[in-house]
């Protein structure tokens, strides 16, 4: 009996360990409430006192009622870079002065 919740103990720890990689490799979510002010096929605009929030929208976004200018929603969205441009290192421009 011993030797059985040793052997599920080790599984459900194995099942824990392997998912979480996956888990920490997602990005954060965030949430805002306002009203919308624009909506579209593929957008969403919501004023959230004088900030504007501009998601995009697909087929695969859930809608859960009346979406429409004028309704208060709560969206979940997620921040997905498209691309990103390196600068090269600015150059040091403290140089040692070196005096005799």
């Amino acid at each position: 009996m011993r030797h059985s919740r040793m052997i599920a103990a080790s599984l459900v720890l194995a099942v824990l360990l392997s998912a979480t990689p996956v888990l920490a490799a997602s990005p954060d979510k965030y949430q805002v409430t306002g009203e919308v002010v624009e909506v579209t096929d593929s957008m969403i605009v919501v004023m959230k006192g004088k900030e504007r929030f501009e998601m995009a929208r697909d087929a695969s976004t859930k809608v859960n009622g009346d979406l429409k200018v004028g309704a208060k929603i709560t969206a979940h969205y997620k921040i997905t870079a498209v691309s990103v441009d390196v600068k090269p290192a600015a150059a040091s421009s403290s140089k040692k002065s070196t005096s005799k």
